[in-house]
């Protein structure tokens, strides 16, 4: 064969068309195009009140975010490397179940734990009402009580949700040290808080830096916590400007800005993971062996276990289930209409969300080629986007496409169809996906790559397609990946609120808008049983994290 042949028929390959690598680009393209949605309507408003907000309302909406954003980090470190550096370092009582019920605080989202801490700590509530029994006070002057619906209480709320965030990743940083390490200090004369701070803490900082990330872009995205403290953060100005303002272009400025701060903590995140590496130069690296505390201060190292329990899980459930106990919403119409709504819709998300996971990084690692390798990462942002974020960049487009396909019937058929995507769940099935497809898509990723490239390329030799690679290969192999996977998008699926309240069509709840419409309504009682079943499912969730991280 000539030179010139050869070339041709490397010319050949490279342009050929490959169906894998085209699924990957447009699955890729469907997860960011709400990112450039967003981007593109900040820098082309059709009324531009930049300067108004700057003007105005945004340094307030900033400074809120920030400081809530900041403090919420400090306190999760500071909660989750304590309780971590505790369970791995020490023995004491009940040191076994604590160090897997710390993660229960992430099944109660953190609205939740903001409807139950007013409840039970408010003027009418039990604390107060006890107070005045037995002091005999009669009104609000005769007693000083801290206001609740602050900013500081939402720090206390959200710290208490998100600090599992750093305790997990903190409490394996601190298993995988060396015990020799502490040996060293403890025998130069280094006390249990010099050991923590000049040894275990410098080595877990990237580990804690990472999980404080995770928990400050949590803060960012957060909706009903702040909305019920009545904090104007930069997620409630996206709602108030385009809701109550009427005004996209503004309410997308502000959405980019909140993409700006996301990219930052992203970066922070990735950053700090990637210098989480630490290698002993010991062959046998020996684990590091817990010192059994005795006496009162066992006691206190329970006590400081059981404090962020109980206030991030015990007590909301607790104040919950009380309202529960005497709610007739149990089997309320509106209440089953929810729960099916909820199941329905977060099933048909989580499916497409994991399928569409597989398909990407299954066509990335069959194609080889470079684009859809590069743009693999670019499609996790969605799940570090604020949920407010991607309502705009999802709502707006799809009500351009429905106006277009309605139009277009309607002129050839006399029909209209209506709105056929923001007019259904449809809208909130795509939000879902486009949130939370970096959960499936990094889940798909470690599966697969767990198979022995032997297997397929074994199955190849023998005449097998490449789907048929995937479904009798791959698909058996990681099938109790993909099923974990799949109730972790699920879970995240019934508790997300800001993009279901912008998205949903007109009166459709989901479990998530009726807990947050009934407590906004100070109606705790009626909210209680809906906020208990998404309780509940999160937990399933946190038994599986806590059965991968033992």
């Amino acid at each position: 064969m000539s030179d010139q042949s050869t070339q041709i028929l490397s010319s050949a390959r490279r342009f050929r068309v490959d169906p894998w690598s085209i699924t990957a680009i447009l699955i890729a393209a469907l997860m960011v195009m709400p990112i450039i949605a967003v981007i593109w309507f900040a820098f082309h408003p059709t009324d531009n009140i930049w300067p108004h907000l700057l003007a105005t309302t945004l340094p307030r909406y900033l400074t809120n975010t920030l400081v809530l954003a900041l403090s919420v980090g400090v306190m999760c470190a500071m909660i989750g490397a304590g309780a971590a550096w505790l369970v791995v370092m020490y023995e004491f009582p009940g040191r076994k179940w604590l160090q897997w019920a710390l993660l229960m605080p992430l099944a109660v989202p953190a609205y939740v734990g903001a409807y139950a801490l007013v409840d039970l700590l408010e003027y009418a509530g039990p604390v107060q009402t006890a107070l005045r029994e037995v002091f005999g006070w009669t009104r609000p002057t005769d007693y000083w009580f801290p206001a609740i619906r602050t900013r500081w209480a939402a720090i206390v709320v959200l710290s208490f949700s998100f600090y599992p965030y750093v305790y997990i990743l903190a409490r394996a940083a601190f298993r995988e040290q060396s015990g020799a390490g502490y040996e060293v200090a403890r025998a130069l004369g280094v006390g249990p808080i010099g050991r923590f701070v000049r040894v275990g803490l410098p080595l877990a900082r990237p580990a804690i830096a990472a999980g404080c990330a995770v928990a400050m872009m949590e803060t960012v995205n957060d909706f009903g916590t702040v909305d019920y403290f009545a904090v104007q953060t930069l997620t409630t100005g996206i709602f108030s400007t385009w809701l109550q303002g009427a005004n996209l272009g503004g309410a997308a400025q502000i959405a980019a800005l909140v993409l700006g701060i996301v990219v930052f903590l992203v970066t922070l995140e990735k950053v700090s993971r990637r210098k989480s590496r630490f290698f002993s130069s010991a062959r046998g690296q020996r684990p590091v062996s817990a010192v059994k505390l005795r006496g009162p201060v066992a006691w206190l190292a329970m006590i400081a276990c059981l404090i962020p329990l109980s206030v991030g899980f015990i007590l909301p459930v607790t104040v919950l289930t009380s309202h529960s106990l005497v709610a007739r919403e149990w089997m309320a119409p509106g209440l089953m209409k929810a729960l099916f709504h909820t199941i329905t819709v977060g099933g048909i998300a989580s499916v497409l969300t994991v399928a569409g996971g597989v398909l990407m990084v299954y066509g990335v690692r069959l194609s080889g080629k470079q684009l859809p390798r590069l743009l693999m990462p670019v499609t996790a942002i969605g799940y570090a986007a604020p949920g407010a974020v991607l309502g705009i960049g999802i709502l707006v487009p799809l009500a351009a496409v429905d106006n277009t396909v309605a139009d277009t019937v309607l002129n050839i058929t006399g029909y209209d169809p209506g709105l056929l995507l923001t007019g259904t769940a449809a809208a909130l099935c795509i939000a879902y996906v486009v949130r939370f497809f970096g959960i499936a898509q990094g889940a798909a990723d470690a599966a697969l790559g767990r198979v022995a490239p032997s297997l397929p390329m074994a199955a190849r030799s023998l005449g097998q397609t490449a789907g048929g690679v995937l479904g009798r290969v791959y698909m058996p192999l990681v099938r109790a990946s993909i099923g974990s996977t799949l109730l972790l998008v699920f879970v995240d699926c019934v508790k997300e609120l800001p993009a279901t309240l912008l998205l949903r069509p007109f009166n459709y709840n989901t479990l998530a808008t009726r807990v947050h419409e009934k407590a906004s309504l100070e109606d705790l009682t009626q909210a209680a049983p809906a906020a208990l079943v998404i309780t509940a499912v999160g937990l399933i969730a946190v038994a599986f994290l806590a059965r991968a991280n033992r």
